[in-house]
C-alpha cells in the first residue's frame, strides 16, 4: 500500500530542531550511519543522534576532514568512503559487515549540488552518480547488517526535485547539461529510491523515507558564486539568510524525526517536509515545499530501481 501524502499532526513543524525531536528519546544501543556527517545538516544530524545515545558512523571521502569536525564528539567514527566510487562503496560497506554490528539507522544526506559538468565512476553523471547511485549500492551492500525489526533508511531530497523528472532517455545529461536539471532529477530519484526501497523491504522489517529539509545555507552550495545567492533570494543584500530559510539545527529536524518517529509507523515510503509528511504541491513554489507527483510515482520507482541495478551491476533487491 502506498503512503498519501497527508499531513498527520506530529506537534512539530519547520522551526523544530532535531533536538527538539528527539526530546524524550533514548537511542541507546542504537548504530547510526549518516553520510555527509561531518559538515553541514550532516553534522547537526549526527551531533542530535549521538546526544539521544545513538552511535554514529560517518562515512567521508576526506576522514581526515571528517575526524577534526567529529574531534570531542563521543559515540562517533569515521569510516573512509567515496559515494562517486563503486568499489569504495563496496569496501565500506563489507568492513561494516566483518564487524558483525547490526545497522538501526542510515541516513543518506550526503550530495553534491550545481557543480560543474564531471563524470564519475564508469562515466555517470555526477549528482545522478554521487546523490543516487553511490547511495544505491551502499544500501545494496548493507542489506545483510540491517536490523530485522524496525531498521530505517532517510533518503534526503529536496524541493529541487520540482525541476526535473527522471530524464530517462539521458539520464547522465550526455546530450545537453545543465547543473540545475542535473541536481533535481538526483532529487526527484532520491525520493523515488526511498518509495521503492520501501516496498521491498517490508518482509525485512525495514522502512524508508524521502525528507525535504527544507532551505538553508550550507556547504552544499560550494559551487554557486555568492552573487547568485543574492540573486535568487537566498539572502538579504548584507548577507544573513533570507526569511523562510532554516537553521542547520532545524534543517537537520526532518531527517531526523524520519529516522527515529514512532508516528510514522504504517507511513513507510512517504515523502516528508518540516516533521510531517509533506502534503502534494499545489505550485511551483520551492520555498513552500509539497511534493510532485513524479517524485512519488510507484511505476516510475520500479523503473529507476531496475534501472539502477542495471547501471550499477547490483541484482534486485
Amino acid at each position: 500500500m502506498i503512503t498519501e501524502q497527508r499531513k498527520i499532526g506530529t506537534g512539530f513543524g519547520a522551526h523544530s530542531t532535531a533536538g527538539d525531536v528527539l526530546t524524550g528519546l533514548d537511542l541507546t544501543g542504537t548504530t547510526a550511519v549518516v553520510t555527509g556527517g561531518y559538515s553541514g545538516l550532516g553534522l547537526e544530524t549526527t551531533r542530535a543522534l549521538v546526544r539521544a545515545g545513538a552511535h554514529v558512523i560517518v562515512p567521508a571521502r576526506r576522514p581526515d576532514t571528517a575526524e577534526a569536525a567529529l574531534r570531542g564528539l563521543s559515540g562517533t567514527e569515521v569510516g573512509a568512503l567515496d559515494l562517486a566510487d563503486p568499489d569504495s562503496v563496496r569496501v565500506f560497506a563489507e568492513r561494516f559487515l566483518e564487524s558483525g554490528r547490526t545497522l538501526d539507522v542510515l541516513i543518506n544526506g550526503a550530495g553534491v549540488m550545481a557543480c560543474p559538468e564531471t563524470r564519475v565512476g564508469p562515466g555517470w553523471e555526477a549528482h545522478f552518480g554521487i546523490n543516487h547511485l553511490g547511495h544505491f549500492a551502499l544500501v545494496h551492500h548493507l542489506r545483510p547488517a540491517f536490523a530485522p525489526q524496525g531498521a530505517r533508511v532517510v533518503a534526503v531530497a529536496s524541493s529541487g526535485h520540482f525541476l526535473s523528472d527522471i530524464r530517462w532517455d539521458d539520464p547522465h545529461l550526455r546530450t545537453g547539461y545543465d547543473r540545475w536539471l542535473a541536481y533535481a532529477q538526483s532529487k526527484t530519484a532520491n525520493a523515488l529510491f526511498a518509495l521503492h526501497l520501501d516496498r521491498l523491504g517490508t518482509d525485512l522489517g525495514l522502512h524508508a523515507f524521502a525528507v525535504h529539509p527544507g532551505s538553508i545555507l550550507t556547504p552544499l552550495q560550494r559551487h554557486i558564486p555568492r552573487e547568485e545567492w543574492l540573486a535568487h533570494g537566498w539572502v538579504t543584500p548584507d548577507g544573513a539568510p533570507a526569511d523562510g530559510f532554516k537553521s542547520p539545527e532545524q534543517g537537520a529536524a526532518t531527517a531526523v524525526w524520519a529516522a527515529t518517529s514512532p508516528l510514522l509507523d504504517g507511513h513507510g515510503g512517504a515523502y516528508c517536509q518540516d516533521c510531517d509528511i509533506a502534503e502534494p504541491a499545489t505550485g511551483d513554489d520551492m520555498l513552500a515545499g509539497g511534493v510532485k507527483p513524479w517524485a512519488v510515482d510507484p511505476e516510475a520507482a520500479t523503473r529507476l530501481w531496475d534501472l539502477s541495478c542495471e547501471l550499477t551491476g547490483l541484482s534486485a533487491f
